[in-house]
């Protein structure tokens, strides 16, 4: 009974998050991104001495995307200067197809803290991190990895723990909500035809909100 209480309410909750995105005018603004060196002061937390990169070897990109509220947004990633190109064509294929971002903002503004950030459903790429539950560098640390959406595509690790806590609900892949990424989506295909892997296709952990270009 207790396990059937815990189903059942990862399923109501998971129907209360999934309120239908309004439709987006046919007014919205034309996507728009900008790409410009970052110093390390702008990188704050999220960058300090003997990380593997440089601030030099990154790229702040300013760019458009759909909100949940279907409306047109502004927000900054941190990335490298290598795949700073493919970041601003892969967001512009997700505003033009209007599939919906909750928040872009870098992760300094959270602390450079991954839990917090996820917690804040908040799309981040560069913070230079070991990998979650190891002691190697993340791919985030090279300013070649994105999370997004992290609520709606959590990280389930080999034993089950779910990352953010709030993405429980949507462990079950076939609940429809707003900023969710299946295969075969505008999300996975616009990352996978650059070459970027989806880590919603590995075996364990699995990771809903990693897209990567190692």
């Amino acid at each position: 009974m207790g396990i059937l209480t815990t189903l059942t309410a990862a399923r109501a909750a998971a129907t209360a998050l999934a309120a239908p995105v309004p439709p987006c005018g046919p007014d919205l603004p034309e996507f728009t991104a900008r790409v410009s060196e970052v110093t390390a002061e702008r990188l704050g937390a999220s960058w300090r001495a003997g990380c593997p990169v440089g601030p030099e070897a990154l790229r702040l990109v300013s760019l458009d995307f759909i909100g949940f509220d279907g409306a047109a947004h502004r927000g900054e990633l941190v990335v490298a200067e290598a795949v700073a190109g493919d970041v601003v064509e892969v967001f512009r294929e997700l505003y033009e197809a209007r599939f919906p971002v909750e928040r872009v903002e870098t992760v300094e503004k959270h602390g450079a803290d991954d839990d917090a950030s996820m917690a804040a459903n908040n799309t981040s790429a560069f913070n230079c991190r070991p990998i979650t539950g190891g002691t190697a560098w993340s791919n985030h640390s090279y300013g070649r990895a994105i999370d997004l959406n992290p609520v709606q595509n959590p990280y389930v690790s080999a034993s089950g723990a779910v990352h953010p806590p709030s993405g429980a609900p949507y462990v079950d892949r076939t609940v429809r909500a707003p900023g969710l990424i299946v295969a075969g989506d505008v999300v996975v295909t616009a990352f996978e035809s650059r070459g970027w892997t989806w880590g919603g296709r590995w075996q364990t952990p699995l990771d809903y909100q990693h897209f990567e270009l190692p």
